[in-house]
């Protein structure tokens, strides 16, 4: 079996594209969907080990694809990487901002080390991986930058650390797109919501029950997302067709931020239909038990 993608077969043939937290979830599929449509794919993530399972799927499918592990947090580190690709491969035409996470706690019991670590994460270590890829590439040669956010309109109550993070990055998202406009550089930021991807099983047995059942009582599409529905948007952003497309955040996320609670009565979905792209998809472990993926 092949990626099972939208967009056209070799859409993005020739380019090499980066994506961060390639390892698992949201950026391995994005990671394949990429390569299957013919980019070389440079796959960076903390866990080399992640990052060898990836690169072995891709070959074996018949991509193409290297990898480079790090710390995004890490700016000499980012540099040094990003040098190395560039000596390698001439240039990066599209960088995939995906790396990322957080837990969920109160407000109020959210130590300073750990709201750092999650904002460090989740917003300065994508701003120094965007600034060397435009330094270091894009200036001269132009490209695409898609960076991961969150669904965080309306607030995201116990993910406040995260939701500061990507607030963050949906600002800087909209101000490097002015700024590096003249380079012939879009950046545009995608918010997934709910999505099922391996990152729900990271989550502490606390939280089970909260996943389980109540995430998606308040979704129009009451479901999940698929991680092809992510990437499918990742793709579009990067590609040609959103060549006058910047700027803009687009959101995956069944409709969430618009159930105002007090203002609709959600009802039984019919006729929808989950995209489901990516023929090495596993479904988290959390959601599988319970036959909801």
């Amino acid at each position: 079996m092949t990626y099972g993608s939208v967009f056209a077969p070799g859409l993005l043939a020739g380019t090499t594209v980066l994506v961060t937290g390639a390892g698992s979830g949201l950026g391995r599929c994005t990671a394949h969907e990429i390569a299957a449509l013919g980019a070389h794919v440079v796959l960076v993530g903390r866990t080399p080990e992640k990052l060898e399972a990836v690169l072995a799927e891709i070959t074996e499918d018949g991509g193409s694809a290297s990898m480079r592990a790090l710390d995004i947090r890490d700016e000499q580190a980012v540099v040094a990487m990003v040098d190395a690709v560039v000596a390698e491969r001439g240039r990066i035409d599209g960088l995939v901002n995906n790396a990322g996470g957080q837990y969920r706690s109160a407000l109020k019991d959210i130590s300073t080390k750990g709201f750092e670590a999650v904002v460090r994460t989740n917003l300065t270590g994508g701003f120094i991986v965007m600034r060397e890829v435009y330094n270091r590439s894009m200036a001269q040669h132009g490209g695409s930058i898609v960076n991961m956010i969150a669904d965080i309109w309306n607030g995201w109550p116990n993910f406040s650390h995260s939701a500061a993070a990507r607030g963050g990055m949906h600002t800087l998202t909209e101000c490097a797109a002015a700024e590096w406009a003249e380079s012939g550089v879009r950046v545009n930021s995608v918010a997934p919501g709910s999505i099922a991807t391996s990152g729900l099983d990271t989550y502490d047995a606390k939280d089970r029950t909260f996943i389980q059942h109540e995430v998606t009582t308040g979704i129009p599409l009451q479901r999940f997302g698929t991680e092809s529905e992510v990437s499918a948007a990742i793709v579009f952003l990067l590609s040609p067709a959103a060549g006058f497309v910047t700027g803009s955040c687009l959101r995956v996320d069944g409709g969430a931020p618009n159930a105002r609670a007090g203002w609709i009565q959600l009802q039984p979905v019919s006729n929808d239909r989950p995209f489901e792209g990516f023929h090495r998809s596993q479904a988290p472990q959390i959601l599988a038990e319970l036959d909801l993926s």
